[in-house]
């Protein structure tokens, strides 16, 4: 594999890892961090449809006041009464409302084989959005380290296990998620992350189907 197809697979894994922090609540440390300025850097290396989506993502967020940020992440996910495109898995999966379904619980099955261990921190449940695209990174990252070995048998064994992953889990409930985010949204930020979201989603879904 050339160098550039080892840099490609590496931004492609930075990707998946900051679009995963842009779902926890919105605050000063995302510019700060210049968590934008990264993720452009990665997607630019993606491809230029994917720079130009990081692109108004960052944008959208550097002309949003910070306060209606969050009063739309908290509406969107949190609430307070019934949270407009919630975050979980097992409710876009199932059509029901309630929390803690099997869903939930299977999706350890695949951190567990993955190796894969939920923060201590995290107090979210295991199928939140978050928690799978990081896991979705993992896979990535694992496959980029085994090409970079020559590792042919690590690469197979990451490839199949993101093909899994996103064929019973995140692949498999991206799209409906999203499109209630972009429907309910009330700023072009949160809109534009659902579209990137989206697309990178299921572009990797394709990719190893």
């Amino acid at each position: 594999m050339s160098n550039h197809d080892l840099e490609a697979g590496a931004a492609r894994a930075d990707l998946c890892r900051l679009l995963a922090a842009y779902y926890y609540e919105p605050g000063p440390e995302f510019a700060e961090e210049r968590l934008f300025d990264s993720m452009l850097g990665a997607a630019t290396q993606v491809g230029p449809e994917y720079a130009s989506l990081a692109q108004r993502v960052g944008d959208a967020f550097a002309g949003e006041d910070p306060q209606t940020l969050l009063v739309d992440y908290t509406r969107l996910f949190l609430g307070p009464v019934d949270a407009a495109a919630k975050p979980y898995g097992s409710v876009w999966l199932t059509g029901e409302a309630t929390l803690m379904q099997p869903q939930s619980m299977a999706v350890l099955e695949f951190y567990r084989e993955g190796g894969f261990d939920l923060s201590e921190d995290f107090r979210e449940l295991p199928d939140h959005v978050a928690a799978e695209l990081e896991f979705l990174y993992l896979t990535l990252f694992r496959e980029n380290a085994a090409r970079r070995a020559d590792d042919l048998d690590g690469v197979a064994a990451a490839l199949e296990l993101r093909r899994r992953f996103l064929t019973d889990h995140l692949g498999a409930w991206v799209e409906p998620f999203t499109r209630a985010m972009e429907s309910a949204a009330r700023t072009d930020y949160y809109r534009r992350l659902a579209l990137l979201t989206r697309r990178f989603v299921t572009a990797e879904l394709r990719d190893c189907s």
